[in-house]
């Protein structure tokens, strides 16, 4: 078996394919078209985020068995084009688990506690303690929109903080267990002082929470986006922060991530959201440890082996 590996990976995944003595080329700077024209000459690929996987890429590849793709989400692969072309498709859903969720509670823990704002002043000699009370995680109600890899990790963490935690997954029946109860999006709604996304980009999840969904809910909350930046919409997230109805928001992912590429809307909505103090922001690194580098190529490994 051959298999190309066209982007960076974690040099551990080279030992790996060899001691199951399959052969791999490792280009991490192929571009588009040099994947397309590659593609027909391997058994498997191995990418991370470098480009939609269409029609267009993969038709040629007449020899393709199947696509590895190095993270969780499968929005960048035409899932129905590799299923028409009996094209396998694997992804390292727990292999980056547990480093999003620690990265989800980190992220509110520090918007709680203001953690981000009272740095800076200690920095600048500014000691205020009143002005920094932070607010305790112990007790809320978090609801969670998606209850698979990420979303049970991380209501596992939740729920040593004396969390209840109410979970949501369209795609799962019976899924309450320990950690969390199974609800509703209504029930999420009612309750929750926090609201936590842990779902694919989809038809059905793009600009999922926008003004109406802001508005169905009972009371002021707090909202994590670890998942994909479109399954929010931006703008209605500034409005609400503004009109109280949004506490706070920690986001990991933007509707654009390409920041010195924003359109001037796209740019007076980011401008709001790095000037507030209710906003924590990182760059796409929820599941980015060095921890995860590895463990997502054990699981991938491990897949494509058991599948042969």
């Amino acid at each position: 078996m051959k298999i190309l590996i066209a982007d960076s990976m974690h040099p551990s995944l080279f030992g790996m394919l060899e001691a199951q003595k399959w052969d791999y080329d490792y280009h991490p700077e192929y571009k588009r078209e040099d994947i397309r024209l590659a593609l027909p000459a391997y058994d498997g690929l191995m990418i991370r985020s470098k480009t939609f996987l269409d029609r267009e890429m993969l038709g040629n590849a007449a020899n393709l068995r199947f696509i590895a793709r190095a993270g969780a989400g499968l929005d960048l692969i035409d899932l129905a084009v590799a299923k028409e072309l009996n094209i396998e498709v694997f992804h390292a859903g727990t292999g980056n688990r547990d480093a999003v969720a620690e990265h989800a509670l980190g992220m509110l823990l520090a918007l709680f506690n203001n953690i981000l704002r009272a740095d800076r002043q200690v920095r600048n000699g500014i000691w205020d303690r009143e002005g920094n009370r932070g607010v305790e995680l112990m007790g809320k109600t978090v609801g969670l929109i998606g209850y698979g890899n990420n979303g049970s990790a991380t209501a596992r963490r939740l729920s040593g903080f004396g969390c209840k935690v109410l979970a949501y997954d369209k795609y799962r029946d019976n899924y309450g267990d320990a950690f969390a109860t199974e609800s509703s999006i209504g029930e999420i709604q009612r309750e929750a002082d926090v609201l936590s996304l842990h779902i694919p980009l989809t038809d059905i999840t793009r600009y999922l929470v926008n003004e109406e969904f802001i508005d169905g809910f009972a009371k002021p909350f707090y909202l994590l986006n670890l998942s994909r930046g479109e399954v929010v919409k931006l703008k209605a997230i500034t409005e609400a922060l503004e009109s109280g109805k949004i506490k706070g928001a920690c986001l990991d992912v933007l509707e654009n991530e390409k920041i010195g590429k924003l359109t001037p809307e796209q740019q007076e909505v980011f401008d709001y959201l790095r000037a507030s103090d209710r906003v924590v922001l990182t760059p796409h690194i929820g599941g980015w440890t060095h921890e995860s580098y590895v463990r997502i190529n054990e699981v991938l490994v491990e897949q494509i082996r058991n599948w042969l």
